[in-house]
């Protein structure tokens, strides 16, 4: 499939080069797919690729839901597998704002939605621009034990009331040893107007899922000043997290650059945020089996674009050197600093670009799915990079 102009840059003898792209879902304006949201990435031990995402007339719509596809050539294919997005979670009527796929075993697949409450506010936005709360959510999950064909029921994951609506912003990580581990950002209920002291924790679970353990700290700013959101997770060679999180300041209301935190036990210790030097929105990453890290990410303030940047490691530097251009963006979509916290979650519905997700094929290259577009309509793309070969 042809490279589109606005994705060809230049590149050093380290940069990784985007080998091919195309669109999974065109967005059809003026219906419940004229914005096409949210792509998450499963590859599969048989070399599938599954690839989840969110789609409604706008970016926060009543009648949003997620689907999943399938590739089976690397993006030059397509097919929706039969999965059937939850509506009624305790007896609410909601939405299915994200999904989440993780392999548990071969044919064994475990699906996690967001779930969003329609009824309780019924008609209101998702977050409430006057408290900096969000409509309730949960956090729903099922299986399927024949690749993707069919579901199981969907059970919805019990959450300690500290951690308010919540969001999952990252694929249910399985540990070596059979554990699973959840990533999941807090939220202010709509309606509270304390101060937010925003964090985000990893849950652990021993019997599959079934049962969940209580949350642990993984950010978090105790003076309440610095939001970590979009915490995106990925598992280590060695059974480590690492994650990188998009940060903002609520004193000065700038974004910062991207922060990453390591866990070198699968979400129990943390070794401390660390700014990592470029801004601003972190993707989800890819990691390769020699190590190496792929971060996808997004630059609105400055050059506008959706980029990728490698390193050595979970741990290691990023270089420069190794960036390539994903996409680029012929509008300017928003300013570095807001005037509040309230105004920069509201604008996030404003912007028609962004959410890169990444994972590793089985052939070595990376996969990046995102979305782009214009306010009116947004497709979901792919987009396949490969590393430079070593000397």
């Amino acid at each position: 499939m042809p490279l589109e102009p606005n994705q060809i840059g230049t590149t050093t003898d380290k940069a990784m080069q985007l080998v091919d792209s195309g669109i999974i879902c065109r967005a059809q304006p003026n219906s419940p797919y004229a914005t096409c949201t949210h792509p998450t990435i499963a590859v599969l031990s048989n070399g599938r690729v599954l690839v989840a995402f969110r789609h409604g007339s706008t970016k926060d719509s009543d009648d949003e839901s997620v689907e999943i596809v399938e590739t089976r050539d690397n993006g030059q294919t397509w097919s929706k597998l039969p999965f059937t997005a939850p509506t009624m979670v305790n007896g609410k009527r909601g939405t299915a704002h994200s999904c989440h796929i993780t392999e548990i075993e071969p044919n064994h697949l475990l699906g996690a939605v967001m779930w969003v409450d329609r009824e309780t506010y019924a008609g209101k936005p998702l977050f409430n621009a006057q408290t900096e709360g969000c409509l309730p959510m949960a956090i729903v999950l099922s299986d399927s034990h024949d690749g993707g064909a069919t579901w199981s029921t969907s059970r919805m994951v019990p959450m300690p009331p500290e951690i308010g609506p919540p969001s999952l912003t990252s694929a249910i990580m399985k540990l070596p040893d059979g554990t699973l581990a959840m990533s999941i950002e807090t939220n202010k209920a709509y309606d509270d107007r304390s101060q937010w002291f925003q964090r985000t924790v990893i849950l652990h679970s021993t019997d599959g899922g079934k049962n969940w353990g209580p949350p642990i700290t993984a950010s978090r700013d105790a003076t309440g000043r610095i939001f970590y959101w979009d915490q995106r997770t990925q598992m280590t060679r060695e059974g480590g997290i690492v994650a990188f999180l998009w940060t903002y300041d609520s004193t000065v209301n700038t974004y910062l650059n991207i922060h990453r935190n390591v866990s070198p036990d699968g979400g129990k210790c943390w070794t401390g945020v660390e700014d990592l030097g470029f801004a601003d929105q972190a993707g989800h990453p890819a990691i390769l089996p020699c190590g190496s890290v792929v971060l996808p990410y997004v630059d609105r303030f400055n050059s506008r674009r959706i980029l990728a940047r490698s390193a050595p490691g979970p741990a290691a530097a990023f270089d420069p050197d190794s960036e390539v251009v994903i996409y680029s963006h012929a509008l300017t979509d928003s300013r570095r600093s807001q005037s509040s916290v309230t105004a920069a979650l509201a604008e996030m519905g404003l912007w028609s670009y962004g959410l890169p997700y990444a994972d590793a094929l089985p052939g070595g290259d990376v996969m990046v799915v995102y979305y782009a577009g214009s306010n009116e309509a947004m497709d979901l793309r792919w987009a396949n990079l490969r590393m430079p070969r070593s000397e």
